[in-house]
């Protein structure tokens, strides 16, 4: 009886197909397409019983948005064939249950197909068919995977819609953007902000307004320059973005049935104060703050709807915080520093910023600290190591170098060799005098023999001559071996390069001082020099020995200032209290003289108040 009943019922659905085929065709909605789809589906199949569409909510839901047959149907039967296609994502084909005891023999079966767009599953769509072979089956399963396609249409088209919007969305934005930053001061940009949004959206009067303490102050109007003598109009405009910022929600006027429930009392104000129309009012954000508002007029006859709202949240995300960064560059420079010490003082003493707080209780307990203790006022520079005593070693005579053993740096003992002279020519000098004495000898005693006295007289003296003449040749034969007058270290000359090579009398060979007397010379600066007295103790620190720290004692402030490196110094001699055999002259290192104790903050301050000072000084009148 049941067979019967859907066999007769198939057929007048088949003989209404061209009625369904027009209704599917004149669908204005999802709803009438699908349902229209859904009638069509079943009418091509032979037994269809029952039939169901459900399509992807949100938030993962899953929700039936057409049926088939209107009425009389029963689609949880098909629940399990739809449950079982969302899960394995492909066509399935299942035996029912009879749906009463009536039908007999009669096979019921369940038909799901998925619906997969880019292979995200959308929907499904389930059939129950009853009274068909193993070739009606498949033929019922290929039908409805063609049908699905059609599903698959109706998606894209909506998608492609969808992006179409936001395409021309991004573009009106885009355009909008690029007037706005063609623009070099705010005012200017604000104007041409409005006046586009107001051609764009066809608005008799769009507002844009910034916060300045808890209110709004309109800053532009569209098509209008000259507006703030329009008191009462401006001070409603202002009314009604307040009232969109305290609610932190798009405010449309008049309400909509589905739109959110808010607050219109001075939407309502100003609509009816200025001759009654729509009014759209969007609070601007930004950087954790609500910064300003944008409020549209029209007449009530057109009012805004959601897809306008969504072109004016575009244009308000992309060029509000533009218009915001001008404004803020166009302040005052008062302003602006008076605005950056209220935030900063906010962060604070306000809530959160926990780093910030930390950072100023440290700074205090530092300021504290060193306002209060006192410690070491050391007065640090370069220094460098010299020997007490410096001896010279000059040439004797002028002559030709012969052997130079010795060069700076070696450590000599006393008496030891430091160069010799050639003395060949001194060794024939002295060969010469002492024949010309014997002569001489001779020649006296012819004198004396022959009674003669004048030229006895005459050669006396030339014997003194050869004599004194003999002496000193004797003499700087002597001299031809230098030699170390004590133990010390050789600070200066080398020889070794220059053997054979003639020298002059007094010209400095080498430079010897001792090992066990030092004297530390302390470069200090001009400007702390009136700190350095005779007396005060110090420590020197080396380079080449850090490990060891050498006290010493100033004895001699130098008057005289010398230039270094584009500063002056003046030369502070220091004796050291404790010599080491590591001492060499000419090390270097860094020397602090203890002056007295002081306040610490006085200490690490001290450079940066004489400049202070200094600088003052020089500009002042």
């Amino acid at each position: 009886m049941q067979s019967q009943v859907n066999f007769t019922s198939q057929t007048d659905e088949t003989a209404s197909r061209p009625s369904l085929w027009t209704a599917f065709s004149a669908a204005q909605s999802s709803e009438e397409f699908w349902n229209g789809w859904l009638a069509l589906q079943c009418s091509f199949s032979r037994g269809v019983v029952q039939g169901v569409l459900v399509m992807a909510g949100g938030q993962g839901a899953w929700n039936p948005v057409a049926t088939w047959p209107a009425t009389g149907g029963d689609p949880a039967r098909l629940v399990e064939v739809c449950e079982r296609v969302l899960d394995e994502r492909c066509g399935l084909l299942l035996e029912l249950e009879p749906a009463d005891q009536t039908s007999g023999p009669i096979a019921h079966y369940g038909i799901g197909y998925p619906l997969l767009v880019d292979d995200q599953l959308q929907g499904v769509v389930a059939l129950e068919v009853a009274d068909l072979d193993q070739a009606q089956l498949t033929t019922a399963m290929e039908q409805l995977q063609w049908g699905v396609c059609w599903l698959e249409v109706l998606h894209r088209r909506h998608q492609s819609a969808l992006e179409g919007a936001a395409l021309a969305r991004l573009q009106s934005s885009f355009d909008l953007l690029g007037l706005v930053l063609s623009e070099e001061h705010f005012e200017g940009a604000c104007q041409s902000f409005v006046n586009q949004v107001a051609t764009l959206l066809d608005c008799d009067r769009v507002s844009l307004g910034f916060r300045s303490g808890d209110h709004v102050v309109v800053r532009a109007i569209s098509h209008s320059a000259d507006f703030f003598k329009q008191i009462n109009l401006v001070r409603a405009i202002g009314a009604a973005m307040d009232e969109a910022i305290v609610q932190r929600c798009d405010i449309v006027y008049p309400a909509q049935a589905d739109g959110e429930t808010a607050v219109l009392r001075d939407h309502k104000q100003l609509s009816l104060q200025y001759q009654g129309g729509a009014i759209l009012s969007l609070p601007l954000f930004g950087n954790e703050s609500y910064y300003g508002a944008l409020t549209l007029e029209r007449p009530v006859d057109r009012l805004f709807t959601a897809d306008e709202v969504e072109l004016l949240r575009s244009l308000a995300a992309l060029n509000g915080p533009i218009l915001e960064a001008k404004r803020l560059n166009d302040r005052l420079l008062s302003t602006k520093i008076f605005d950056a010490g209220h935030s900063q003082l906010g962060k604070l003493f306000g809530p959160r910023f926990v780093g910030r707080k930390l950072l100023l209780i440290g700074a205090l307990a530092v300021v504290l600290v060193l306002s209060l203790a006192q410690g070491d006022y050391r007065l640090s520079s370069d220094a460098v190591v010299e020997g007490a005593v410096r001896r010279v070693i000059l040439a004797p005579f002028d002559g030709y170098i012969g052997e130079a053993p010795a060069r700076a740096g070696d450590v000599v003992t006393e008496g030891a060799l430091l160069c010799t002279l050639d003395d060949r020519d001194l060794r024939l000098e002295r060969l010469k005098w002492r024949s010309q004495k014997s002569q001489l000898q001779r020649q006296h005693q012819e004198a004396l023999a022959g009674h003669d006295r004048a030229r006895a007289s005459i050669i006396t003296a030339q014997l003194d001559q050869a004599e004194a003449q003999l002496q000193l040749a004797e003499a700087n034969l002597a001299r031809t071996s230098l030699q170390a007058p004590f133990a010390g270290v050789l600070v200066s000359g080398d020889l070794s390069q220059r053997l054979g090579a003639a020298v002059q009398q007094g010209e400095e060979l080498y430079e010897l001082t001792p090992l066990d007397a030092y004297r530390v010379i302390v470069k200090v600066d001009e400007r702390r020099i009136a700190d350095v007295q005779q007396g005060q103790q110090g420590s020197l620190l080396l380079s080449s020995l850090p490990e060891t720290v050498f006290p010493f004692t100033i004895v001699k402030i130098t008057p005289i200032s010398t230039a270094e490196d584009g500063r002056n110094y003046f030369r502070v001699e220091a004796h050291l209290e404790e010599v080491s055999p590591h001492l060499r002259p000419g090390m270097e290192g860094v020397g602090k003289v203890f002056v007295d104790r002081r306040n610490l903050a006085s200490i690490w301050t001290r450079n940066l108040v004489e400049w202070a000072k200094l600088w003052l000084w020089s500009w002042w009148p």
